[in-house]
């Protein structure tokens, strides 16, 4: 009989492993060590969730002076002039607005046509042909037959991929990104711009050459002279809100948006789903959260979790999180950072709870054979 027993836990040998494992926990479980969330250093917290689609993007479009019904360089018009309200002896003429800005029309001469919104540009027509004693009342239909257009290519999260034809006056960011039917779910707010070097620009101040390097406001700027075109590299989140960040896109400018593959967070310990689970890209993911995708704490007495996250010096420090605390503490509830490790931690109560189960669960199957004495 007493070899029948060796293997199984027996009423006598009990309250020995009883004593020996309260004893660990009295003595082994005290030594529990991890960072604050309070104390953690700035560099160490992780930051807010940013969807671009929620960013303003007008900050990277056209200046405030530029308009869809304005007149631009390379536009084709139509003018129609008539000497009075008769307009069935107007003449019609078809002139092109030149690189800088002007047209030539026949007896007016060169007028700057473009900027000018198509009402503006008829008015201008008509006061300059009374002031050279053309016409008494002139009647003036300006009509834009061709847009000067640049063809720009739109790549990566995006929804619809492709390359669009954009009036050239407002060949900006936004355009292209709305020409494309906006940011697409999984987009980040990395942007990169690829345009041929050395272009003129349409808006003044755009980019500062020095020295074949040029930072334009709106990001970096690389020249590539071995490709003879520019890298532009945008963060959207980055850029200040309140300083002009215009980034035209010139005839052959390729637009491509990243898409955001976060890491994982791994989710261990006493939790009833162990495993690597998908970051959010569209929300923030805290500690609760992440023990709740893991199906919750496997134990009803669970206080203590840590967080291992790996800061940009490339150590990992251990971040001690409160989930009593953390359940009415949203500074507890420490947010997540893509490729964190949360774990459910012993603590006494959790050793402690478990020796009882143990016990039980022993003192039970002990009962038949204590039956046969």
């Amino acid at each position: 009989m007493s070899s029948y027993l060796h293997g199984k836990p027996s009423a006598a040998r009990l309250p020995l492993a009883v004593m020996a494992l309260v004893g660990l926990v009295v003595t082994g479980c005290a030594s529990w060590r991890a960072a604050a969330p309070a104390r953690l250093p700035a560099a160490l917290e992780a930051g807010p969730v940013e969807d671009p689609r929620t960013i303003d993007l007008s900050q990277f479009g056209a200046p405030p002076t530029i308009a869809s019904n304005q007149v631009g360089r390379g536009d084709v018009l139509e003018v129609s002039i008539a000497a009075g309200l008769d307009r069935e002896g107007a003449s019609t003429i078809t002139v092109r607005v030149g690189e800088d800005g002007t047209a030539v029309l026949p007896e007016i001469g060169r007028l700057p046509l473009a900027g000018l919104s198509v009402t503006e540009a008829e008015s201008r027509i008509g006061a300059t042909s009374i002031q050279r004693g053309l016409f008494r009342q002139p009647q003036v239909t300006v009509t834009v037959k061709q847009r000067q257009v640049n063809r720009v290519t739109v790549l990566g999260a995006v929804k619809r991929p492709g390359t669009y034809e954009l009036a050239r006056d407002l060949s900006y960011l936004p355009q292209a990104i709305t020409a494309a039917q906006g940011l697409s779910d999984d987009a980040d707010t990395k942007i990169e711009v690829r345009r041929p070097a050395g272009p003129t620009r349409l808006a003044s101040g755009d980019v500062a050459q020095a020295e074949g390097f040029s930072v334009q406001q709106a990001g970096n700027v690389v020249s590539l002279p071995e490709r003879q075109e520019e890298l532009v590299c945008l963060n959207l989140a980055d850029v200040p809100r309140q300083t002009d960040q215009r980034v035209y896109l010139d005839d052959g400018s390729v637009v491509s948006v990243l898409s955001r593959r976060p890491e994982p967070v791994q989710v261990m310990g006493l939790v009833t789903r162990p495993g690597l689970y998908p970051f959010p890209i569209q929300h923030e993911l805290r500690v609760l959260g992440a023990i709740s995708q893991a199906g919750g704490a496997s134990s009803k007495v669970a206080t203590k979790a840590i967080v291992r996250r790996r800061g940009p010096d490339g150590r990992l420090t251990t971040i001690g999180i409160d989930l009593e605390r953390a359940k009415g503490d949203p500074a507890e509830d420490v947010r997540l950072a893509p490729g964190d490790l949360v774990s459910v931690e012993h603590t006494p109560a959790t050793i402690l709870w478990e020796l009882i189960n143990t016990v039980r669960v022993g003192l039970s199957a002990s009962v038949p054979l204590l039956d046969i004495f």
